[in-house]
């Protein structure tokens, strides 16, 4: 599921052991030499990291997430950290953490199953199970309830068509049920629009949002705000957002974790790592387009230090 449309690419001319041994006197040395750790781990792409990994762990004995977390601190930590975890175990590590504690993270959990494709789907909850022992889908059952809980276990099941064919005559079929679900009725049936919006392709979607439009005279966000509330109706508006433009919809996030009295380290270093290989230049292209100042420039100026300078190499560019 590597896009083409990421800031980090293979390293050339990589040697799992040359950097594994720079990375251990970097660690080891009087003082962390930061910059080396930084430049290594961030112009490496994650399947040579997981190289870097075994090597390590061949050479030392050592796990060297566990050497990072000793050696590390904060915000900077969590980052580096997360530069060397397997993407589908990363995401099961951040799924869960939007589970765990008093709150449930609502908008965490949309955001990562709207934008993981039914085979990253499958990864996650295969790594979860493992790191946990317990079912993503257990989980999410005990945290959340309702509509949004069917529709998120819905999208966690990973069954969603990913096929790019059109079928037109499903398109206005679709339309139609979503229509009598809800402005043609008294009362909304919100069963319909969980099973079209969680298991048609992308394109599909596109396609029936379109017919949907000519049915109602109605966008189907409108309908969406004017029919249903809560949780729910945040996923379902996040996944009308994806199947029109997902990088724009991950704009959108990094803005809101950039902006005002904090920053929410927590989405800001997901994103920035998640889609650092699939699609982040489009991000990029988005953040500029919608805000009028770039994605690189809001990093600078809301964040510093070692973290700072990770977050703008992961980054890759002022636009």
């Amino acid at each position: 599921m590597v896009g083409h449309r990421g800031t980090i690419r293979d390293y050339p001319d990589f040697s799992p052991s040359v950097d594994a041994e720079a990375i251990r006197k970097a660690i080891r040395g009087i003082g962390t030499d930061e910059k080396m750790l930084i430049s290594i781990l961030t112009e490496r792409s994650n399947a040579q990291r997981q190289l870097i990994v075994k090597e390590y762990q061949a050479a030392y004995g050592k796990e060297l997430k566990d050497d990072l977390k000793g050696d590390l601190s904060g915000h900077f930590e969590h980052l580096m950290v997360a530069l060397v975890t397997p993407p589908a175990v990363f995401d099961a590590k951040q799924l869960k953490k939007s589970m765990k504690g008093a709150g449930t993270n609502e908008d965490a959990l949309t955001e990562i199953l709207t934008t993981r494709t039914s085979r990253q789907m499958k990864e996650i909850s295969q790594a979860y199970y493992t790191v946990y022992k317990k079912s993503l889908g257990d989980d999410i059952s005990s945290e959340t309830s309702g509509d949004f809980r069917k529709a998120l276990l819905t999208l966690a099941d990973g069954r969603r068509d990913e096929s790019l064919k059109v079928d037109e005559h499903l398109a206005k079929k679709d339309a139609q049920i979503l229509y009598k679900a809800g402005e043609n009725r008294w009362g909304t049936d919100e069963d319909k629009f969980t099973e079209i919006l969680c298991l048609r392709s992308f394109p599909q979607l596109k396609l029936t949002f379109d017919e949907y439009r000519n049915i109602s005279q109605k966008d189907i966000v409108d309908s969406i705000k004017g029919e249903l509330s809560g949780h729910f109706e945040d996923l379902l508006l996040a996944i009308v957002h994806c199947v029109r433009n997902t990088p724009a919809f991950l704009a959108e996030r990094l803005h809101r974790a950039l902006k005002g009295a904090g920053t929410d380290e927590f989405t800001l270093n997901r994103i920035m790592v998640s889609r650092s290989e699939i699609d982040l230049l489009d991000i990029r292209i988005e953040f500029k387009k919608h805000y009028g100042y770039s994605l690189y420039s809001a990093i600078k100026s809301d964040t510093s230090g070692d973290y700072e300078i990770t977050l703008l190499k992961i980054c890759g560019g002022d636009d």
